[in-house]
């Protein structure tokens, strides 16, 4: 008997997690932390998206419309827009709630959202994939590209590992992190049933966010297909994809065991690729991930056909794909290119994520973004550098292994007939004239930030949405769609609302600081900025809370198409196509993991709007094609920044 429970004691010890060991008692050689409270108790009990009222949505249209509409257009809109209210609309929106009705499990947007994805024919980089970049490592000897590398992966790997065992901290909002975010509240909530459990959380002013997205940051790709592509994750893979100088490396990170490989062995199969003089490919693959989804498509049957089955899966199947740059970084321009879309050459632009780092250990994501949004990625980054700068896998001083890594690393050889050769040499010149026709500017204005703004009572991001409207109305004299993205990640299925900074409250606030600034006085103007204030405080908040327009008029929109009924008049309103074509398309992500961001501008005369409003400065980051200066107009920003915190401090502004 004794022995019997010997070893039963030595399986459990053996089968124990290793979070036990490690860094420090919570923490681990596996894992990131054990949430006391599963990583999915939320999840079930999570708010459903409610569908708005269309009364509501129609209001709310029509405001979104004013600022961008003479009287005679604004008139023709809202006749439209009523005589939708009142017929095929209102059925349209009856047969959307009741089909929502029947699907609880998860959102009215999931389905059309998804579509609007990954029907798109446009290439994902540049249209699509955004970028993040970490923040360098506070301990400078760590930023170097190998142990950077080596670092970041472990990280990546635990966080997987962490989120796969349930034992993540799951993603809260917490309003009053006294009351919520504490050991009590967490060792009480945990006994809560999981259909319950939201409420418990509601009652604390917590909000648990939707984390349905999580699962495909990992062995996740898009697959190219013709009309609509497809979303791949195989979890069992165990494998991780390196580029380097357009070559393919592969090398497992999971052992058989189901346990991450010892960082050293990671180390030193890093090191081999990197000491691989192998020259580029001749034809890189690379390419063919940044081409026109229906010709990459084709290419993919044919290189399917010809014998490269096996190497594609291993590509598709991997747990993320780790891009090694042979070049440091030279300023944050160089920077910004090189997360947004590199050379072409040495990146996968269909994986999840792609994990860039260049030779001096600067690293950014650049991700698809049909499978999820900022939400997922950001909370991934948050933990990974918090990991690899606080508990890092290894030091400068450590060793790589001796494991041959000769035998461990495979490179992945592509056989390519002509026809294959022909369409990367295609999708290159592509490529290289796309890039070659988009700018990037940056600026970072240091004269005050979110400290000063919530001093003064106004929201830091409505300030700087008011300067951009400002900016371009200062640039070309007018007021253009504008977007700004919004997580709804607080209800089930959740993925973004479309928040319309252009009001009838910016547009005045503008036209007054612009044209006649010396007409108004100081306390006029402050007055003028409070009211934009208000007013984008209520978008913001109703956008979060499900109750903006866009998406459900998008949604009405996609159940017609559907049900193949003729496209209402409102739809092909040509108010409603210039709503839009956002000309301007903005989105803010902060965090003290990141850096800088970035995107592409989302139509050909935009501008693609990435900024940060930190505690003392503010920092925007614009891509444009030729039809528009982004220099220019990040000129206009910065003035009007100027102006704002000038009359925000009580000073008279200049023209």
């Amino acid at each position: 008997m004794a022995a019997r429970q010997l070893l039963l004691r030595r399986r459990a010890a053996a089968a124990a997690p290793r979070w036990r060991r490690g860094y420090s008692s919570a923490g681990a050689a596996e894992y990131l932390h054990r949430s006391i409270v599963p990583t999915m108790h939320y999840q079930k009990s999570l708010p459903r998206l409610p569908v708005p009222k269309l009364e509501d949505t129609i209001r709310r249209y029509l405001n979104a419309q004013k600022p961008l509409l003479n009287d005679d257009q604004f008139r023709k809109t809202e006749e439209l827009a009523h005589r939708f209210e009142k017929g095929i609309g209102r059925e349209l929106h009856e047969q959307l709630v009741a089909q929502d009705n029947q699907n609880k499990h998860t959102s009215y947007i999931t389905g059309p959202w998804f579509d609007m994805y990954l029907k798109a024919r446009e290439p994902v980089v540049l249209n699509f994939n955004p970028f993040t970049c970490f923040n360098p490592d506070p301990k400078s000897e760590y930023n170097d590209q190998l142990i950077r590398a080596t670092n970041m992966i472990v990280s990546a790997l635990r966080f997987m590992k962490t989120f796969r065992a349930g034992y993540l901290e799951p993603e809260v909002f917490h309003l009053n992190p006294k009351k919520s975010d504490t050991e009590i509240f967490k060792k009480i909530i945990r006994f809560v049933p999981p259909s319950l459990s939201w409420f418990g959380a509601y009652m604390v002013n917590a909000y648990p966010l939707d984390m349905s997205q999580y699962f495909r940051l990992f062995n996740s790709t898009r697959l190219p297909k013709l009309n609509r592509d497809e979303l791949y994750t195989e979890e069992k893979a165990k494998h991780l994809l390196v580029l380097r100088n357009g070559n393919f490396y592969v090398f497992d990170v999971i052992d058989r065991d189901g346990n991450i490989l010892k960082p050293s062995e990671i180390q030193a199969h890093l090191k081999y690729i990197l000491s691989d003089n192998s020259p580029a490919p001749a034809f890189p693959l690379g390419y063919l991930s940044s081409e026109n989804r229906d010709t990459w498509a084709l290419l993919r049957k044919n290189l399917l056909d010809n014998g490269n089955e096996a190497a594609l899966q291993k590509v598709d199947s991997a747990v993320f794909c780790l891009s090694l740059d042979d070049f440091p970084i030279k300023d944050f321009l160089h920077l910004s290119h090189t997360m947004l879309h590199g050379d072409g050459v040495n990146r996968w632009f269909d994986k999840s994520f792609n994990l860039i780092i260049t030779k001096d250990g600067t690293a950014g994501l650049n991700f698809e973004h049909s499978w999820g949004d900022g939400v997922a990625v950001v909370r991934f980054q948050n933990e990974v550098f918090k990991d690899s700068t606080k508990a890092p896998a290894i030091s400068p001083q450590s060793q790589p292994a001796s494991v041959d890594s000769s035998r461990a690393v495979q490179k992945l050889d592509f056989k390519l007939n002509d026809a294959l050769k022909a369409g990367i040499t295609k999708a290159k010149q592509k490529f290289d004239a796309s890039v070659e026709a988009l700018s990037l500017n940056l600026i970072q204005f240091h004269e005050g930030g979110k400290d000063f703004l919530k001093q003064k009572k106004v929201s830091p991001d409505a300030v700087a949405q008011l300067a951009f409207q400002m900016a371009f109305l200062r640039q070309y004299n007018q007021t253009v769609a504008t977007y700004e993205s919004c997580s709804t990640a607080a209800f089930k299925h959740g993925r973004t609302e479309a928040i319309r900074p252009a009001s009838i409250h910016t547009k005045k606030c503008s036209e007054a600081f612009v044209r006649e600034p010396s007409k108004h006085s100081t306390e006029e103007l402050q007055k003028l900025i409070d009211e934009c204030s208000k007013y984008h405080s209520r978008l913001t908040k109703e956008a979060a809370m499900g109750q903006g327009f866009d998406r459900h008029l998008f949604g009405l929109r996609c159940l017609a198409l559907s049900k193949g009924i003729a496209l209402p008049d409102f739809y092909e309103d040509q108010a409603y196509a210039q709503l839009n074509h956002n000309i301007i398309s903005t989105s803010t992500l902060a965090s003290p993991a990141l850096q800088l961001g970035g995107f592409g501008p989302v139509v050909s005369d935009g501008f693609g709007v990435a900024y940060q409003v930190h505690d003392d400065w503010i920092g925007c980051n614009i891509s444009s094609y030729p039809t528009r200066n982004g220099k220019e107009f990040l000129q206009c920003i910065y003035k009007s920044l100027e102006d704002i915190f000038n009359v925000l401090k009580g000073k008279k502004i200049s023209s």
